[in-house]
């Protein structure tokens, strides 16, 4: 159980920030790894100072073989809370590797048992939306009816409506689709986390994410959506006969609907973003000289409470940390 009044994300922000600031060195360096690998160093490292007893449910997982923040890899400094943690170290490492837009170093965290695990099955096809339309959608529906849904619910014209969507050669039929009912399209070169939380952004957001994304990025979305008051809605998407063969072998179900409820459960959840590069919602990290720039989002499911928080960092105190965890921070 957790205090009252204990915010856990506020702690939890320390270790985004340390992922973001270790792995915005290597921006557009076009090293994937290198910033992968900086991330996850700083991430759990951080994550292993923080009053709390966590298993990591969704992290770099068994799809990458991953020798740290491995699925089921136990975090924190504590023997309580038990908890449940998600992690995308970076969401997004093309993007900074390539110098683009949209990265984002991501943990979220809810009660012990609370969190879906997908294990082998790595794709989902997902549907999510802000506030507004959370009770109208609904991903048995084609794409076009689930547009008009929405429009309806905002008070918007269909050709307003604007829809997020992975640039896959999987989604072609898809973007067909929506160009025909006139919906204007987001396209996002990576990212699924960050685009889905566009559709909960008031001003210059988006008002739906559709497509197929990864499924661990799904559970970590569904903890953003729950705090942020959105609606999502997934089906478990396999790629191949191996993958039906396993899903069938452990008794999933691929035609059922699995709901926000269904990703993560309960209403204590707690969900630290910070910005690798800059994006629609966050400002990417800031290096100058003498100080570096972060910024950062930070919710609380159970309170409704959303912070945005602008930190500066002094690179000469980092680096000490830098001497016991491996982290790379230059200093003037």
């Amino acid at each position: 159980m957790f205090a009252a009044d204990r915010n856990l994300a506020l702690e939890l922000v320390r270790a985004t920030e340390a992922a973001a600031m270790a792995a915005g060195r290597w921006m557009g360096r076009g090293d994937k790894n290198a910033v992968d690998g900086a991330a996850v160093n700083a991430l759990r490292y951080i994550l292993n100072t923080v009053s709390m007893s966590g298993v990591v449910v969704i992290g770099e997982g068994e799809k990458d073989e991953a020798p740290m923040l491995y699925n089921g890899e136990k975090l924190g400094a504590e023997n309580a809370p038990e908890v449940d943690i998600a992690v995308d170290p970076i969401d997004g490492t093309r993007l900074t590797a390539l110098g683009l837009a949209g990265a984002i170093s991501v943990v979220a965290v809810s009660e012990r048992g609370t969190m879906f695990n997908p294990k082998n099955i790595y794709y989902m096809n997902k549907l999510v939306v802000g506030p507004e339309a959370a009770d109208v959608i609904d991903i048995n529906l084609t794409p076009e009816e689930n547009v008009a849904r929405v429009a309806e619910a905002k008070g918007k014209a269909l050709d307003d409506v604007t829809v997020v969507v992975l640039d896959r050669p999987r989604h072609e039929e898809l973007k067909t689709r929506l160009r025909n009912v006139g919906a204007r399209i987001k396209l996002i070169p990576d990212g699924d986390i960050g685009g889905a939380l566009l559709t909960c952004k008031d001003r210059g957001g988006a008002d739906l994410l559709m497509g197929i994304g990864g499924s661990p990025e799904a559970v970590i979305t569904a903890c953003a959506i729950k705090c942020l008051g959105g609606s999502m809605q997934c089906k478990l998407w396999p790629r191949n006969d191996e993958d039906i063969a396993e899903s069938r072998k452990r008794g999933l179900d691929l035609d059922q609907v699995l709901t926000i409820n269904d990703l993560v459960r309960g209403d204590n959840v707690f969900f630290a973003a910070t910005g690798v590069t800059d994006g629609d919602f966050l400002k990417g990290v800031r290096y100058e000289g003498r100080e570096i720039h972060t910024s950062s989002m930070v919710m609380r499911s159970r309170s409704g409470t959303i912070r945005f928080v602008d930190s500066i960092h002094m690179p000469k105190k980092l680096s000490e940390l830098s001497k016991v965890s491996g982290i790379e921070y230059s200093t003037v």
